[in-house]
């Protein structure tokens, strides 16, 4: 079995739940996690229906999550992910790799804009519990379809692993389909796993901005980070992710040379108002020590107001995902790569010392 099903009972201000599922949840496991498939390397994959149980999301803008604990006994790799989802219900979901998850409830409140209950009727916290380790291992918008890791990688979680819970958030955008109470959600990711060691273990770093866009105008919004662990990289997928006013999104790799010229490496480029999944990178040459990684999200505003960074479809992100894998050895420390963003932060700030910049590449398709 590789998780069950978090069983404490949350507030039914923030969803509903069937008798049938309460059940479930009282009962601590989840049937029908051991589906097995046998993959192209005659190994056993089992999938995991990690799905919301059954919510009636009440507000627009609402964010949701739920948690899975991983048996700590064992140490499993995910290797696959199947969305169960559409746009027309669910904005974005992600998927979070925690150490404790953000409450003890099944289902909570988890948008970055959810404040305190007051009275006491909802429940509200982060993903990840406060102080527990916290990491992205999937994203997923705008149908993109599943995604398979290349052969002998894998997300390693539970035993030995920082990863002792899993926890799926579903961003409800739009709620007119469940205002008369008839209709639920199931939306979420069903998991491929394997209890087989694979040697490249994945992570995800996860690239974006703060900062806010001016009105009727095109912006950039850039972030810069440097590796300063002593590990050899391999990217192998890449995802960009804006709201909609995103035109362009990239990514590169920066190498200094011995002169002192910097050498832009773009690890990928898309459009992020196409289906937002994990696509191959551009460029497989391994990120070393000392290199730094750098992204833009070309923003364009015809709007009267200006628009800040924020959880609503009203607000703005600038984010783009690299996943890669590290050969016998633990992913990055880092997990979050964050800049102060327009109208402080640019990649031709003196300060960051980069030359050799791409602007027109960066921002053209």
């Amino acid at each position: 079995m590789l998780v069950e099903r978090f069983h404490m009972v949350a507030s039914s201000t923030v969803f509903l739940l069937t008798v049938g599922l309460l059940a479930e949840l009282a009962s601590g496991l989840v049937e029908n996690s051991n589906d097995t498939k046998t993959s192209s390397g005659s190994y056993a994959v089992g999938r995991f229906p990690f799905l919301m149980p059954k919510v009636i999301p009440y507000k627009p803008e609402l964010y949701l999550c739920t948690p899975v604990k991983v048996d700590y006994t064992k140490s499993y790799y995910i290797v696959g992910f199947e969305p169960n989802a559409t746009m027309a219900t669910a904005h974005h979901m992600l998927l979070y790799g925690c150490g404790a998850p953000g409450s003890e409830s099944a289902v909570w409140n988890c948008g970055e804009m959810a404040k305190s209950d007051p009275d006491g009727k909802e429940e509200v916290g982060s993903p990840c519990g406060t102080g527990s380790s916290s990491q992205i291992i999937y994203a997923w918008a705008r149908d993109a379809p599943k995604l398979e890791l290349p052969e002998n990688v894998g997300f390693k979680v539970g035993k030995d692993s920082p990863i002792k819970y899993i926890v799926l958030q579903v961003h409800y955008a739009h709620i007119d389909k469940f205002k008369d109470g008839t209709t639920y959600d199931d939306s979420g990711i069903f998991l491929h796993y394997t209890l087989k060691t694979m040697t490249k273990q994945a992570g995800v770093l996860l690239l974006g901005t703060g900062g806010y866009i001016p009105p009727n105008k095109v912006e950039h919004m850039e972030t810069l980070c440097d590796i300063r662990e002593n590990k050899t990289i391999h990217p192998f997928a890449y995802r960009t992710h804006t709201h909609s006013l995103g035109r362009v999104v990239s990514g590169y790799r920066v190498r200094v040379d011995e002169q002192g010229t910097d050498h832009w490496t773009r690890l990928g480029k898309r459009d992020p108002l196409t289906p937002q999944m994990f696509y191959p990178v551009e460029s497989t040459e391994p990120i070393l020590y000392k290199d730094r990684l750098a992204a833009r999200c070309t923003m364009e505003s015809n709007r009267n107001t200006i628009t800040n960074i924020g959880a609503t479809n009203n607000d703005e992100m600038c984010n783009f995902y690299l996943m890669y894998y590290v050969e016998n050895d633990e992913p990055l420390s880092m997990k979050y790569c964050f800049s102060n963003g327009p109208p402080y932060f640019y990649w031709r700030n003196k300060e960051t010392e980069l030359n050799n910049i791409p602007d027109y590449d960066a921002s053209h398709l």
